[in-house]
């Protein structure tokens, strides 16, 4: 199963008011795994950049004035997301607004919204009245985001990927799985061993002499134990 996990960095909060994209990280997993393949890329908004989201990312003006437009970055950036992995995303229903703002721009098929898996809403339903901001659940999980002094798209994504997988269960469901596994395992070699077992026990090898000595010795005893506890049953 492949998946994409991804963050947007935006000159702000509504793309009706003209906001845009100014950077995109991603992360591809595959059966929950990084497999070390990443997207990143900085994008001219082609306007300029309120201080509010300034203060937030730290990426201003004359820095984005040097990077491609967003319909120069499109095809590479559809490319990695390809058809149909599934989009996991810190509140989804904002990055995928301005995302297909951006594709409705550029005359290009929006996103489905049912692509998304937001982590936002996992951890709330997981979580009820705690807090669900990346920072807050790196702190419930032990991450390090010591170096997040600011947000930005591709650490962003980092620590959502770890988070992500802590959200399914983390270390202790591929600790579940192993045990699980060890327990079939067992049951596969018990069964086995059953299978395998003598269809009739060995031929004796006690030899003749062996058997005659011994049956002297047993008529040598007087009273012997078995024969008592026999007359008093």
């Amino acid at each position: 199963m492949r998946e994409i996990v991804m963050d947007t960095e935006t000159t702000g909060l509504d793309p009706a008011d003209g906001h845009r994209i100014v950077e995109i990280g991603a992360i591809e997993l595959v059966n929950h795994l990084p497999t070390g393949r990443v997207y990143h890329q900085y994008i001219n908004p082609e306007r300029s950049m309120p201080k509010e989201a300034y203060d937030v990312h730290g990426l201003g003006d004359d820095f984005l004035r040097g990077h491609p437009v967003f319909v120069d970055i499109l095809d590479d950036f559809l490319t990695f997301i390809g058809d149909d992995a599934q989009l996991v995303i810190h509140n989804a229903d904002f990055d995928m607004r301005m995302i297909n703002a951006e594709l409705d721009r550029a005359s290009r098929p929006k996103l489905p919204m049912d692509r998304a898996t937001d982590t936002l809403k996992i951890a709330r339903e997981k979580f009820p009245g705690a807090q669900a901001s990346l920072d807050a659940l790196c702190r419930r999980f032990q991450i390090d985001n010591s170096v997040r002094q600011k947000h930005g798209a591709l650490l962003d994504s980092e620590l959502l990927a770890e988070v992500y997988l802590e959200l399914l269960g983390g270390r202790q469901r591929g600790l579940v799985l192993e045990s699980t596994e060890r327990a079939e395992d067992i049951v596969s070699e018990v069964t086995d061993r059953k299978a395998r077992q003598r269809p009739k026990p060995l031929a004796p090898r006690l030899t003749s002499a062996e058997k005659q000595a011994h049956e002297e010795m047993i008529a040598g005893l007087e009273a012997p134990l078995w024969i008592k506890s026999s007359a008093t049953g």
